[in-house]
């Protein structure tokens, strides 16, 4: 069991949640058109979706769009992939974004490939990566300037650290 605690629940026991993926567990796969494509579906839920995939030799996934950011993650093997009107060859150990909106593709030739495929829903957040790496966004680009705030360190011998008036923490 596996003690997972959520928000303030307290921990609860939970049994671990194994997927299986792989050989024996792969059906035909991809959006109509695809050809020599088996996949299995991992996970799935509103924040998106994750697969694997394999290619046989000369399999396609012909082009298409969708409104997800998908990561194409190359584990086993090499092929092609192609997004919009560029084309290039991957191999293992590499991943191509296929953005929201724009057509993309993947094919084999003479090579067999296996691929995990990490969606997104939604398009790029790339906007909100600041927030997440700690900077603030410049508020200037959305027309409102930013101002400098005016403060001061607590000298030393001030025993007030806060003021309690103001919701401050303690």
């Amino acid at each position: 069991m596996v003690r997972v605690a959520s928000g303030g629940d307290a921990a609860r026991a939970m049994p671990i949640d194994v997927r299986r993926f792989g050989v024996g567990h792969r059906r035909a796969d991809g959006p109509p058109g695809t050809t020599g494509v088996t996949g299995q579906l991992i996970h799935s839920d509103a924040r998106g979706a994750i697969s694997e995939m394999a290619f046989a030799r000369g399999a396609a996934i012909e082009p298409h769009s969708n409104p997800n950011t998908s990561w194409f993650i190359v584990i086993e093997g090499g092929g092609w992939v192609g997004v919009d009107d560029e084309r290039t060859r991957v191999a293992a150990g590499e991943a191509v974004l296929w953005p929201a909106y724009i057509p993309h593709a993947a094919w084999t030739e003479h090579s067999e490939m296996r691929v995990f495929i990490v969606e997104f829903t939604g398009a790029d957040d790339a906007a909100m990566g600041g927030i997440l790496e700690g900077r603030a966004a410049d508020m200037s680009a959305l027309g409102r300037p930013v101002e400098r705030g005016e403060g001061h360190l607590v000298g030393e011998g001030t025993t007030t650290r806060h003021d309690p008036e103001a919701g401050e923490p303690v």
